[in-house]
């Protein structure tokens, strides 16, 4: 690819960089009333030569940037918004520097690694503009406008830049019966924060809903009772959402001064579309486990999962006690494939449900398939072998084999919590 550095010249010729544009990037000399016929020739013919070699290159300012294509907004090709379009930028020395200012620019944490942005299909657009400068940046600037910049001739989707940033929570719902209801909090400047009724809209809670991989958005009540008030700061911004927006952060919004209290807090339910199952085995009681979170089935991994972690699942599927069968036996069910949702699962045994469980956050882990959970419970278990079954936590049957059962037919259950949310 040739690069173009971007240096201003003598007065009459080419200024690249503050030069005002002309229709197809034609770059007018710094004073036209004095510029010499040979350095408009000069001016066009780079301007030519420079729609030639970008294609659908565009050249300017941008207004604002986004990932898209992503598990979230924090993930995802790299684009930029130019008036009206959104245009894809150059992975030419796009490096972790720049994604740990993108990072910073969207609020969404550290940076974890820079990708090719065709790893986030669909195929971009043949119409869409790639953004012709390159970026140079050293890790500190707040935004990419800050960073230096470089021209580039030939650049095309095939090597359009992405990022994926660590993406922290942003919006939760507190004190509610389980994630998916609560008192709405925002994060905002280190410290969460209450969101007053003023303003507030069914549209917003549709926005949170689909933020948290919650659903649909069931209910929004303008005030909370005593006991779920917040005790905390309020935010400071007001947000006026569609309803269509893929978080709260993409909602137009605007700082206000107010005088509200905790009395006009904000309560919002979605639909809690979390489940959970036993895949590999002879009846749902017993096998690999895989929860379902944001419409995407997934593997837990091992680690601090305990006897009480397998009480909850087994609770939940309604599949009585757990049994202790040696590693062999669990192995039968061999490894998942694709998300590992959990890791660092800790219970007590009373959980009602396996969400309400403290662990990681969703999606992150140290881990591989090898180190997936396998639960076998004593309902309709069909494992072979009653020299381990003694073992099982809920206390064994005196003597004998566990009498063989009809196998019952596959299925998942979804959670309704009734017990006190874990707050992170």
């Amino acid at each position: 690819m040739l690069l173009l550095q971007t240096r201003p010249l003598s007065r009459g010729a080419l200024v690249a960089q503050n030069s005002p544009l002309l229709p197809w990037g034609l770059l007018a000399a710094s004073d036209s009333s004095s510029a010499s016929p040979v350095a408009w020739l000069m001016a066009l013919l780079f301007s030519l030569i420079l729609a030639i070699y970008t294609g659908p290159g565009i050249l300017g300012s941008f207004s604002r940037v986004r990932l898209v294509g992503g598990d979230h907004r924090c993930e995802g090709r790299v684009e930029l918004q130019q008036d009206d379009e959104w245009v894809t930028v150059c992975d030419d020395y796009w490096n972790m520097d720049s994604v740990a200012v993108l990072c910073r620019e969207l609020g969404c944490g550290a940076a974890r690694k820079t990708m090719s942005g065709t790893v986030y299909g669909p195929v971009t657009p043949k119409d869409q503009k790639v953004f012709i400068h390159l970026f140079r940046c050293n890790g500190i600037e707040e935004s990419l406008s800050q960073c230096e910049r470089e021209d580039a001739i030939g650049c095309s989707h095939d090597e359009d830049a992405g990022a994926v940033c660590e993406g922290p929570e942003s919006v939760r719902l507190a004190d509610g019966p389980g994630r998916c209801q609560g008192r709405v909090e925002v994060k905002f400047q280190g410290e969460w924060s209450s969101v007053c009724q003023a303003g507030w809209s069914f549209a917003a809670a549709k926005v949170v809903c689909r933020q948290l991989g919650c659903g649909r958005a069931t209910l929004t009540r303008r005030g909370c009772n005593k006991a779920t008030q917040g005790q905390g700061a309020i935010w400071q911004r007001k947000a006026s959402c569609s309803g269509q927006e893929v978080s709260l952060q993409d909602c137009l919004s605007e700082v206000w001064e107010h005088n509200c209290t905790h009395n006009e807090d904000v309560w919002v339910e979605c639909e809690d579309p979390f489940a959970l199952k036993l895949v590999g085995g002879r009846s749902h009681c017993e096998g690999r486990l895989e929860v379902l979170h944001k419409g995407e089935w997934g593997s837990v991994c091992d680690d601090g999962w305990g006897q009480d972690a397998d009480r909850v699942v087994c609770r939940q599927l309604g599949c009585g006690q757990p049994l202790s069968p040696p590693v062999k036996v669990r192995r039968r069910f061999g490894p998942g494939v694709g998300r590992i949702w959990l890791d660092d699962v800790k219970c007590s045994g009373k959980e009602p449900s396996l969400e309400q469980c403290l662990h990681r956050s969703w999606g992150y882990h140290n881990c591989n398939h090898r180190e997936d959970v396998a639960v076998v419970c004593e309902g309709q278990s069909w494992v072979d072998g009653p020299a381990w079954r003694e073992g099982r936590t809920g206390g064994a049957p005196s003597g004998g084999e566990t009498p063989a059962a009809t196998p019952l037919p596959h299925f998942t259950l979804s959670s309704r919590d009734t017990s006190e949310a874990f707050q992170p």
